[in-house]
């Protein structure tokens, strides 16, 4: 279900953004899963694959710093921490999926962030995630091993003698 990923994806920009905010302003009662639970709570009704939700949260959360580092370089003139928040929560969620997710396709990754963006961030910021991540996506597909294949040729047919064995005609 597209739509119900969707929604999944708008409640894990949820979840990471109540979490960066309140560990910002140094919260010490912030709970990652309780935050998580009501926000899935919220929209039970509506969703069926919570555990792709968690998985998000979960994976985003933990890799925050890794996935920071393969970040920057594609943004050199931004610094990670000086890049909107909201389109800093959307490029993590994004790679985090084009890293960790294989099943969903690269271009829906790309297009779901793009969408997040439109959303929630500012006005230009659904062309800087898709410049970023289609970077990264590129360098992801530019990095894998090429493997060359010969193209394939097409046997000949083989030449096919009759079993029908041909007598010369007798002179007469």
């Amino acid at each position: 279900m597209a739509s119900n990923r969707h929604l999944g994806r708008i409640i894990v920009l949820q979840t990471l953004y109540e979490q960066e905010l309140r560990t910002e302003a140094s919260d010490t009662t912030f709970s990652l899963d309780e935050v998580l639970q009501r926000n899935i709570d919220r929209y039970q009704q509506m969703l069926d694959d919570t555990s792709f939700v968690r998985r998000l949260v979960e994976g985003v959360s933990d890799q925050k710093d890794a996935l920071d580092i393969l970040l920057q370089p594609v943004a050199p003139e931004w610094p990670i921490d000086q890049i909107a928040r909201m389109d800093r929560i959307i490029l993590r969620i994004g790679l985090y999926e084009l890293e960790n997710e294989p099943d969903i396709p690269p271009k829906v990754v790309i297009n779901e962030a793009v969408e997040l963006a439109k959303a929630f961030g500012g006005d230009n910021s659904s062309k800087f995630i898709n410049g970023v991540l289609g970077t990264l996506l590129k360098q992801k597909d530019d990095a894998k091993p090429k493997t060359k294949s010969k193209p394939k040729t097409i046997a000949k047919p083989k030449k096919t003698t009759s079993t029908k064995s041909k007598k010369p005609a007798k002179k007469e």
